[in-house]
């Protein structure tokens, strides 16, 4: 049995550490999996086939969990082939999109209908498990696996709010080299500042998502020490809807409309990282392939 499972990248509008809430909006670049389910005549532990150059802890741990989900007590083994475009540990969620695409493919291997918020809880699991996400970054996974804007409660799994984006939008992505470190390290310094990240939330769960974004990047720089401020207003005065840190960073993203995005790719720094021009998500990409 087969699947094939893709998610994408997202980028930040709120970050879930101060609050349990967060907000995300999915973007153009994407993670593919695929799956290969083979059952066997006695119950045992399932053998994972991965390839060494994408085998990690969460990747692991994403294809075990949607085995036993998807799988249950059904003897198998699995096999997996896994690619990315999504720069890694750089706040454009990787790895969320990595264990939603693992685990998309394998219930898509057993043929079950599942909706995204399943996965993307699952996903939450096993971020948490391995230490990936402190709150598990369902607003992250969810994203990847939908298109526009989506505000969760991370704590409790639940989803708040799912809201259309404009597909005339785009992104200019700036992408220094430098990964940031896990967020559970960062866990105490951003729940210390829950009044900030609590203003910025409310604004998500009322659509105003400009107004979000540019609040919680005011507190991530603050936490983490980055300096994109005058940049950002630069970026503003040339047509930018928001611009922000995008989770932990370093990645910086702005979100603008499509005639105005070479534009604000020019203002980005030429030099310390890369420049990325990128769509917003949408629901056909993600839905592209098919199991035969």
């Amino acid at each position: 049995m087969r699947g094939v499972g893709r998610a994408s990248a997202a980028i930040t509008i709120v970050n879930a550490l101060s609050t349990g809430l967060g907000c995300a909006l999915g973007i153009g670049l994407y993670a593919r999996a695929e799956v290969t389910v083979r059952l066997t005549r006695k119950l045992h532990r399932p053998t994972l086939e991965i390839p060494p150059e994408v085998r990690t802890p969460l990747v692991e741990e994403a294809l075990r969990s949607g085995l036993n989900r998807f799988f249950p007590s059904v003897p198998c083994d699995a096999s997996l082939a896994l690619t990315s475009e999504i720069p890694v540990a750089k706040g454009l969620k990787s790895s969320s999109a990595v264990a939603c695409a693992v685990l998309s493919a394998v219930g898509q291997a057993a043929r079950a209908d599942v909706p995204p918020i399943e996965i993307a809880r699952i996903s939450a699991d096993v971020s948490r498990q391995t230490g990936v996400s402190a709150t598990g970054a369902l607003d992250d996974a969810l994203a990847g696996l939908t298109s526009g804007f989506v505000v969760t409660d991370n704590e409790r799994g639940t989803l708040l709010r799912e809201s259309p984006a404009d597909h005339a939008w785009e992104v200019a992505l700036f992408v220094p080299p430098t990964p940031h470190r896990p967020s559970p390290e960062w866990t105490s310094a951003f729940r210390a500042r829950s009044g900030e990240g609590s203003r910025a939330a409310d604004e998500a769960r009322e659509g105003r998502w400009w107004s979000a974004m540019d609040r919680n990047t005011e507190l991530v720089e603050s936490v983490m020490g980055y300096d994109y401020a005058d940049l950002r207003e630069r970026l503003r005065q040339a047509g930018a809807l928001a611009s922000g840190v995008s989770g932990l960073g370093p990645a910086l993203a702005c979100v603008a409309p499509r005639e105005r995005v070479a534009e604000l790719l020019e203002l980005l720094p030429a030099d310390g990282g890369e420049r990325l021009r990128v769509a917003l998500s949408a629901a056909s990409d993600l839905r592209a392939e098919r199991s035969p």
